[in-house]
């Protein structure tokens, strides 16, 4: 009897001119760039909270937590609601456009070096027809204290 690959999943969604994804079962909901109140004294990718159907939830921009250079918010623009530590935050991506389901054996551990993110961020690269996508390990895009700070941002 052959063994089956699992699949899970994936949320697609683009920074600059690379693909990203995390798994649906992190997210909440997608939603278009809603009015962000800036929270002083936090770090420059968290931007500030937003009221999401009566929830106070912060939001950071993916583009700056990985270093890349901001850019300006447009029509394409979507915040990705996801779990993080039991705690719900929006992350600010320039479009997230695709579900995709991908074999388990078709993730490969990340190389050393993926253009601009840190591979602390990455849990694997995955081959899908013609592209390559980097996967997000969502528990790591967050450290304890800034996940902490998130939390005094929502009271």
């Amino acid at each position: 009897m052959s063994e089956v690959s699992k699949e899970i999943k994936v949320i697609v969604f683009r920074l600059q001119n690379e693909e990203y994804g995390v798994p649906i079962d992190y997210v909440g909901s997608i939603e278009r760039m809603l009015e962000i109140t800036r929270i002083p004294n936090t770090p420059k990718f968290i931007k500030g909270v937003i009221n999401l159907r009566g929830i106070v939830t912060p939001v950071i921009d993916l583009r700056e937590r990985f270093g890349m250079d901001a850019s300006e918010y447009s029509s394409r623009s979507r915040m990705i609601i996801v779990q993080i530590d039991d705690k719900e935050v929006g992350m600010i991506v320039d479009e997230a456009n695709d579900v995709v389901d991908l074999k388990e054996d078709a993730i490969e551990t990340p190389p050393e070096v993926i253009g601009s993110v840190d591979t602390d961020y990455v849990r694997g690269v995955a081959k899908l027809d013609d592209r390559l996508l980097i996967l997000l390990n969502l528990d790591r895009v967050l450290s304890n204290e800034e996940v902490n700070q998130l939390s005094a941002v929502e009271k």
